[in-house]
């Protein structure tokens, strides 16, 4: 009876084996160097020794929803491999004699490869278990030369953005920024400066805030940076409020020069018009001069009869008409004196810059004397010190001389 509890018990247990197998993977992430060549593990504990195994290898996209992409199917039966398009020619399986291993090789790694790499194994009769597992590729690549721009004017009061972004980079890389002087001196950051994903957000610039900019962009392989040089400058005007100024200064040119042409045009009108008034004035004042009186009345020679007028009339009108004439002639007078006095006021400052001209002159010649004279003093000076210095000389022979003795005779005259 106990052997019989045995065996049942034992059967029981290798049926509930049936069904166990284990798929792992030992670590969930794994990397490699762009262009390199990377072995992915995938261990295969099946219960018992299995008659077929079918490993297969796929990926999947980081991105959710996308589709998965297989890589090669293992087939243990006839040790046949089939290869998925994308990863012919660059995947291979390598596979142990009792199968408990099927690593994936893939080589000449590239940035699409960045994905998940699920290892599946299917056995027959063996359905439970996990027959599955995954891990993540990681293709490392060293960030590409990031590229600095400005967005927005650098002009005074302006708000900007500085973006620095590089092409390549797994993983991601991380932006820092630094900011130097115009002398190359390191200082800080501006007052409200934000810093996000390579983005720089700079408010109100001002002249300050002109210098360099370096950005660096870092991942675990390696660092690229770029430089960018901002000069803020005043606000400038735009084309069309440029060209508005200069139509509107040309327009104010053209309007002046009218008016300065039209006032022009008017004095000569007005010159010629009094130069012709006068003339007629004299005319009639001739005209009527001339004009005969018989018998105390004026002949009149304009009319086609000879009848004689009103003797009254006639002197009325020839009174009217000399009257005019002195306004006139007093009103021309009074124009001429008034000429006359600009006239005089233009000569008497003519005269007193003549005059000016005239003291700046004399001034001129005393100082020229004064100058003669200091040159004859020093003449006379020089003159002096020669003088002394050879009456000098000349004492100094008397002093070398020896003394003349006491018993000398005296010279004697020879005209005596």
């Amino acid at each position: 009876m106990e052997r019989r509890m045995s065996t049942l018990t034992m059967l029981l247990l290798v049926l509930s084996g049936v069904g166990a197998v284990v798929v792992s993977i030992p670590q969930p992430l794994y990397e490699v160097a762009r262009g390199k060549s990377v072995t992915l593990p995938c261990n295969i504990k099946p219960q018992g020794i299995p008659k077929q195994i079918i490993v297969t290898w796929s990926t999947v996209a980081l991105t959710p929803g996308t589709q998965e992409d297989d890589v090669l199917t293992y087939y243990s039966t006839d040790k046949t491999t089939d290869f998925g398009s994308l990863y012919e020619g660059r995947a291979n399986v390598e596979v142990d004699a009792t199968t408990t291993n099927a690593n994936l090789v893939l080589s000449s790694t590239t940035l699409d490869d960045n994905k998940n790499f699920q290892c599946h194994a299917l056995i027959q009769g063996d359905i439970k278990g996990t027959p599955m597992a995954s891990t993540r590729l990681v293709v490392l690549v060293a960030p590409s030369t990031p590229t600095c721009m400005t967005q927005g004017k650098a002009e005074y009061g302006q708000n900007i953005n500085l973006t620095c972004v590089s092409q390549e980079g797994s993983p991601p890389p991380s932006y820092t920024w630094k900011t130097q002087d115009v002398m190359n001196n390191p200082r800080a950051f501006p007052p409200k400066t934000t810093d996000q994903g390579g983005i720089m957000s700079l408010y109100n610039i001002s002249k300050e805030t002109s210098g360099f900019f370096i950005c660096t962009s870092t991942n675990k392989i390696g660092s690229a940076s770029c430089n960018l040089t901002l000069a803020v400058m005043p606000p400038s005007m735009n084309i069309a409020s440029t060209a508005g100024i200069i139509g509107g200064v040309i327009a104010a040119l053209i309007v002046l020069i009218i008016v300065i042409y039209c006032c022009c045009c008017r004095k000569k009108e007005k010159d010629e018009e009094y130069d012709m008034g006068v003339r007629e004035e004299e005319e009639e004042e001739r005209e009527t001069v001339k004009e005969p009186l018989r018998n105390g009345v004026p002949e009149d020679t304009r009319g086609s009869d000879s009848s004689v007028r009103n003797p009254v009339e006639q002197s009325e009108r020839n009174y009217k008409n000399r009257k005019d004439l002195d306004d006139r002639r007093s009103d021309y007078d009074d124009r001429r004196s008034d000429y006359d006095d600009r006239r005089s006021d233009y000569d008497d400052r003519r005269s007193d810059y003549d005059d000016r001209r005239s003291d700046y002159t004399d001034r001129r010649e005393r100082y020229t004397d004064r100058n003669e004279r200091y040159d004859d003093d020093r003449r006379y000076d020089d003159r002096r010190d020669r003088r002394s210095n050879d009456d000098d000389r000349y004492d100094d022979r008397n002093r070398d001389r020896p003394a003349v003795p006491a018993n000398k005779p005296p010279r004697r005259d020879n005209h005596d």
